[in-house]
């Protein structure tokens, strides 16, 4: 991986069936812990922003890549991206750090794996953070089942489970070329066109909207997954209907509070049903797109901050 300078260096962190490639900000804030949890198909660099500021805030930032991304550990197996192993590596973690519990923030598919760490593991959640994706009740029948019912099967999500292997081999032949279409700000709406969209931008000649980042910034991403492909990331989606059955029997209730940030330009629409989930909820918006906390570094990590210490001095 290719570091901006002010990027702090990574340490592997051996967790029972895993390493996670880990980053730190704040070391000697030890003991007010916070887990920043990124999303498909980012890196613990998207982050960057939020970093240094938490870490002056007086923040031990703590923030991995999770299994199957960057120089974590990539097993083969489908199921072992499940749930219950995302959330144990978690909570393996904290048990590396010597903490009881901590504050966890995600974005994307880090937002539903805090959801459920908080399903799986309440005692380890502090407070949660989430963005761009709200808490999704358990659906009544299988999760795959139902997006295609409702979204039909050139759905990405229905896709990468119905067709194993073809847009992991698409995505992996134009990786750069997929992640420069894909993480772009002020994107112009347009209905959707016909195809699995992941596919669609991988192979398309120009991008709509503008740059997200710099193309150093970018840079560290492409290498990222030019190194390890898109296979392992792409196997959390597998995972779906396995994760509706492990949740199950659990309570379906997130009490912790929680802050849901969305971005009103996102596709993923609010949820209806957050305070009845999630009744410790509060919610915000801001203007922009789906990749919030790097389209609006400033504005996320403030909002962040503030609700932060309201919710200590509570």
């Amino acid at each position: 991986m290719t570091r901006t300078a002010d990027f702090p260096a990574p340490t592997r962190v051996a967790l029972g069936d895993a390493r996670l490639e880990v980053f730190e900000a704040g070391r000697e804030n030890r003991g007010n812990p916070i887990v920043l949890c990124h999303g498909w198909p980012e890196h613990a660099y998207s982050w960057r922003h939020q970093m240094p500021a938490l870490a002056a805030a007086g923040y031990h930032v703590i923030v991995p890549n999770q299994r199957g991304y960057g120089n974590s550990s990539r097993p083969s197996q489908v199921e072992a991206y499940d749930i219950a192993r995302l959330t144990g590596d978690l909570a393996a973690l904290l048990d590396h750090f010597g903490y009881r519990d901590a504050v966890f923030v995600g974005h994307d598919w880090g937002a539903n794996v805090v959801w459920s760490m908080a399903l799986l593991h309440p005692a380890r959640v502090r407070r949660i953070i989430n963005l761009a994706l709200p808490y999704q009740p358990r659906t009544p029948i299988p999760w795959v089942e139902f997006l295609e019912g409702v979204f039909g099967p050139d759905n990405h999500l229905v896709h990468f489970n119905r067709q194993p292997g073809v847009a992991d081999a698409v995505l992996d032949a134009n990786a750069g070329r997929f992640l420069r279409n894909l993480l772009r700000r002020n994107q112009p709406s347009a209905p959707p066109e016909p195809g699995m969209m992941m596919i669609n931008l991988a192979t398309a000649e120009a991008p709509s909207g503008d740059p997200l980042m710099s193309d150093e910034d970018l840079a560290v991403f492409i290498a990222a997954f030019e190194a390890s492909g898109f296979a392992a990331s792409i196997n959390w989606y597998r995972n779906l209907d396995r994760n509706w059955r492990i949740l199950a029997d659990v309570d379906p209730v997130v009490r912790q509070p929680a802050l849901m940030i969305h971005g009103t330009r996102d596709m993923i629409p609010p949820s209806e049903t957050l305070s009845e989930f999630v009744p410790n909820a509060e919610v915000l918006s801001l203007d922009c797109g789906h990749w919030i906390q790097q389209e609006k570094p400033d504005e996320t990590t403030e909002a962040m901050l503030g609700w932060l210490a309201v919710r200590q001095a509570a």
